[in-house]
């Protein structure tokens, strides 16, 4: 996987045009003054937490005794399950939560922007070419440099594009994440399966 393809998928991954009603959901308890200081200071809390994934991943599936082939393969399921809620979107978050004042880490860090497959993904690439972390940082830092100006210009791109026009995106964006979850589930089965023989 090449530094650009990496950051497109954890682009998709990162759902930014479909975060930006859970972003204005979740910030509306707080004083329109405070809204882009604190949905600045949650992408950043996210962007840490990826970063941090990315350099103590390896070390945390030895950790928990996990190999590359099961990460793979669960985070293809992960992934595969939160392309379907954006497929088919409830009438909550991907994963069912609720907000009550102002946000703080839970749900705008995570998972919102840090969610159970950007980190799967985070821990999948630093597992399987420990040897470019340099090049999955870059691939994080420009994703979420991408997801950070989208979601914090959420308001004005929520009025351009209406709600039909980012239900229209998010749904596409998810069934590119359906075919991205499929091939990982895939390519950990097919790793196994050499790993028999």
């Amino acid at each position: 996987m090449t530094t650009f393809s990496a950051a497109v998928l954890l682009f998709f991954v990162m759902d930014p045009l479909g975060n930006i009603p859970l972003f204005l959901s979740a910030l509306t308890p707080v004083e329109p003054a405070r809204r882009f200081r604190i949905a600045a200071r949650e992408l950043l809390i996210a962007y840490g937490v990826l970063i941090l994934f990315l350099f103590a991943g390896r070390s945390i599936l030895r950790t928990l005794g996990i190999s590359e082939p099961a990460l793979t393969i669960a985070g293809g399921i992960v992934l595969f399950l939160i392309a379907l809620k954006m497929v088919f979107p409830g009438s909550h978050g991907p994963l069912g939560e609720e907000n009550d004042g102002e946000p703080l880490i839970v749900p705008l860090a995570i998972p919102y922007v840090a969610g159970p497959s950007a980190l799967a993904t985070v821990l999948l690439l630093s597992s399987q070419a420990p040897e470019r972390r340099a090049d999955w940082f870059v691939a994080i830092t420009v994703a979420w440099g991408a997801s950070a100006v989208i979601l914090l210009a959420g308001s004005r791109l929520a009025l351009l594009l209406g709600t039909r026009g980012l239900t229209a995106i998010e749904r596409l964006m998810g069934m590119v994440l359906v075919a991205s979850a499929v091939q990982m589930v895939l390519d950990g089965v097919a790793t196994v399966i050499r790993g028999a023989h």
